[in-house]
C-alpha cells in the first residue's frame, strides 16, 4: 500500500476521440442509422449528412455508375471512408495509385491528401464518409 498525499487532485481523463476509420467501420454495421437514408439520384451522387458531433461529419454518399468527384483535397481535414456496398475506384495523386475498393473497406486519409472517387462499375455503390473536424472539399486546380 501507499499513502495519497492530501493535496491530490485527480486528474479526469480526456476522452480518447474516435479515429475517423473507426466511425466509419461503426456506422456502416448500423445500417438502422443510414438505410432508410439511401437515395439514387441519376443527375449527381446523393449525399446525406447522417452523424455531426463537435469532432466530427458523418456522410452516406449514393453512387451509380459513372458517377465520380472531381480531383480534389478535404483541405486540413483527417478522414476516412467506407464501401458499404457496390465497388468505388479511388485515384491517388501524390502516390499516381488507382485502388479498387470493395465492400467492407475503408481508406484513410490525412491533411491536403488529393484524390478522385469514382463508381466505375456497373451495379450502383454505397459509402460512408467520416471528416474530422469537419467536412472540407476543395477542387484541385
Amino acid at each position: 500500500m501507499f499513502a495519497v498525499p492530501e493535496n491530490t487532485i485527480p486528474v479526469s481523463a480526456a476522452p480518447v476521440a474516435k479515429h475517423p476509420l473507426v466511425i466509419a467501420a461503426e456506422l456502416a454495421r448500423d445500417e438502422t442509422r443510414w438505410r432508410n437514408r439511401l437515395r439514387f439520384d441519376p443527375v449527381s451522387r446523393f449525399v446525406s449528412l447522417i452523424d455531426h458531433t463537435e469532432e466530427y461529419e458523418a456522410w452516406l454518399l449514393t453512387w451509380l455508375p459513372g458517377q465520380s468527384t472531381e480531383l480534389h483535397t478535404h483541405g486540413n481535414t483527417t478522414g476516412a471512408f467506407r464501401v458499404v456496398s457496390g465497388v468505388l475506384t479511388e485515384e491517388v495523386m501524390r502516390t499516381n495509385e488507382t485502388l479498387a475498393l470493395e465492400s467492407g473497406q475503408t481508406r484513410v486519409f490525412a491533411p491536403h491528401y488529393v484524390h478522385r472517387v469514382s463508381n466505375n462499375g456497373s451495379e450502383p455503390a454505397v459509402s460512408i464518409h467520416v471528416y474530422r473536424p469537419v467536412r472540407e472539399m476543395r477542387l484541385y486546380p
